[in-house]
């Protein structure tokens, strides 16, 4: 099902609009080359969630500002995907006071795999020491206090969870914009910010 090289593999979607972060990628690319000895693809890819091709990478990344809703194909092959072991890490670029992005994503995930499939990890979860040791939980961001229009830092993720190990990773706390900077700037943060997103590659990837 999946190739050997690790590909940033990002999802488009008829719906809404999916090409957001436009340098998050190769953010992400470079911390992987930084701290692991991973084979990397250097250009990120982007599938098509109604194609075939999605069952390629073992990683994928979903985002937006806007509506999610997916055709009945794209609801098929997103069950189907998760269901044989591939990885989705959602993140919410949503700032508008409705929440739409996250209102409408979450809905979907609650007619694909039930209402309740969608559950809060525990912040001792296996993502946050799958490389480095986040001992609070999920890193905050300087975006997401306008996350859901509730002027509140989230202090949990939320995934879909298969067999014991996480298919849908869900974030409100818009780790894309976080990260959307030229990776050449890194050198003038005080702790690297892109540290996390190594770990969700690596969880993903079960290594």
């Amino acid at each position: 099902m999946f190739g050997s090289k690790f590909t940033f593999a990002r999802i488009k979607y008829r719906s809404g609009d999916w090409d957001t972060d436009q340098r998050m990628p190769s953010n992400l690319l470079n911390s992987l080359v930084e701290y692991t000895t991973i084979p990397i693809n250097n250009e990120e890819k982007v599938v098509e969630l109604s194609g075939n091709e999605l069952f390629l990478y073992p990683f994928t990344y979903l985002s937006g500002h806007k509506l999610v809703q997916f055709d009945q194909q794209e609801k098929s092959n997103f069950k189907k995907y998760i269901e044989n072991g591939g990885f989705v890490f959602v993140d919410d670029c949503n700032h508008d006071i409705d929440g739409l992005f996250a209102r409408s994503f979450e809905a979907q995930m609650s007619a694909i795999f039930g209402p309740t499939a969608l559950k809060k990890i525990p912040n001792d979860h296996e993502i946050y020491r799958s490389f480095f040791k986040f001992e609070k939980g999920p890193p905050t961001t300087s975006f997401e206090l306008n996350g859901w229009g509730d002027d509140l830092v989230h202090d949990y993720l939320k995934a879909v969870e298969i067999n014991g190990r996480i298919g849908v990773l869900y974030s409100n706390k818009d780790y894309g914009c976080e990260w959307d900077y030229d990776f050449r700037n890194k050198r003038f943060y005080a702790e690297d910010n892109t540290k996390f997103g190594v770990n969700i590659i690596l969880y993903a990837m079960g290594v």
